[in-house]
């Protein structure tokens, strides 16, 4: 019977808790024997009301069988419930926005520009999460290049990157996103209240168990609930932080070389006499680096076995020779 009694307990810890995270905002109201709203709450919805909640008795003079009314502001009664819902729907509503940007400038100096755009973030209580810097020598397409990853916060996102802006030659790319996580929020909210509030009901429960199989049970419905909690609290945390800190993306590159048509006949024959000297000392160059390469090959594989060779030649060469000299002989 214990058992019973416990496992009852259990499921209605579930279901309760079910319960809360589909309506974590709803309220039970009643009235009592003086024929006031009374709550858990003691009707917080109510004492705030700009105006003082009338009730009107019946024929018989009694008025507890009312319902409370209010009057509206065109001094219409309304039921004092709708008057709640009317009064929270007219509450505004704090709009939880992710804002990025994007931004890709033009500047003679990209060290110069990426120091002041430092001291405005830092200014700006940001922070510079990640730098890079890179340099092409060509003649053709020389060009310095700065990559910045900044964090601003998002109170100030606008006056910063109106300074960003200030900061550069030319804008040549700005892309500036928003991202409405205002619902995911609430809901997030929603979730967490009704996962503790099911946590609490799991050690009240707990502390009720009369065996160590009832208290272990509990256990692992605990341990999953402070999981799910834990797994919440970490994606209201992510998503804060991108909500009060604003990221922007800043690509810092100096003008691009402007090539000159129209070039003189010397001056492309001296483009011409360059580019051959160059070719030629390239080839000059890959040679010489050719011949030390192959150097070590040479001298301890080519140079042994041009002398192994060379003294075998020498041995038969004298062999046959010794050979004609003895027919020669016998001849005689």
């Amino acid at each position: 019977m214990t058992k019973l009694t416990f496992g009852t307990m259990l499921i209605a810890a579930v279901l309760a808790a079910c319960g809360t995270s589909s309506e974590p905002g709803t309220e039970r109201t009643r009235p009592d024997e003086t024929g006031r709203m009374t709550s858990s709450e003691e009707a917080p919805a109510a004492s705030e009301m700009p105006k003082t909640a009338a009730v009107s008795p019946d024929r018989s003079g009694k008025s507890g069988a009312n319902v409370p009314e209010t009057k509206n502001a065109d001094g219409q009664s309304l039921p004092l419930a709708e008057a709640e819902k009317s009064e929270q729907s007219n509450q505004p509503i704090n709009r939880k926005i992710i804002r990025d940007a994007d931004l890709s400038l033009e500047s003679e100096s990209p060290d110069e520009t990426q120091k002041k755009i430092t001291e405005i973030v830092e200014n700006k209580g940001g922070f510079v999460v990640e730098t890079q810097q890179s340099s092409s020598n060509t003649r053709s397409s020389g060009r310095d290049t700065v990559t910045m990853t900044i964090r601003i916060p998002a109170e100030k996102f606008s006056e910063s990157l109106d300074e960003i802006r200030m900061t550069a030659n030319r804008i040549l790319i700005e892309t500036v996103k928003g991202q409405d996580v205002t619902e995911e929020f609430i809901d997030i909210e929603a979730r967490l209240k009704a996962k503790r509030a099911l946590e609490t009901q799991f050690l009240e429960i707990m502390k009720r168990a009369n065996s160590v199989e009832d208290a272990l049970k509990v256990e692992s419905q605990l341990s999953q609930v402070r999981t799910e909690i834990e797994q919440i609290e970490g994606r209201k945390r992510f998503l804060e932080n991108r909500i009060s800190l604003s990221t922007m993306k800043l690509r810092i590159q100096t003008p691009a070389a402007i090539s000159a048509s129209g070039r003189g006949f010397f001056y492309r024959l001296t483009e011409a006499v360059s580019s051959g000297f160059e070719a030629a000392m390239d080839f000059i160059l890959g040679l010489i680096t050719v011949i030390i390469a192959l150097l070590p090959f040479f001298l301890f594989i080519g140079l042994p076995g041009f002398l192994g060779l060379r003294y075998l030649w020498r041995r038969f060469i004298r062999r046959r020779t010794a050979r004609e000299i003895a027919g020669l002989e016998i001849e005689d």
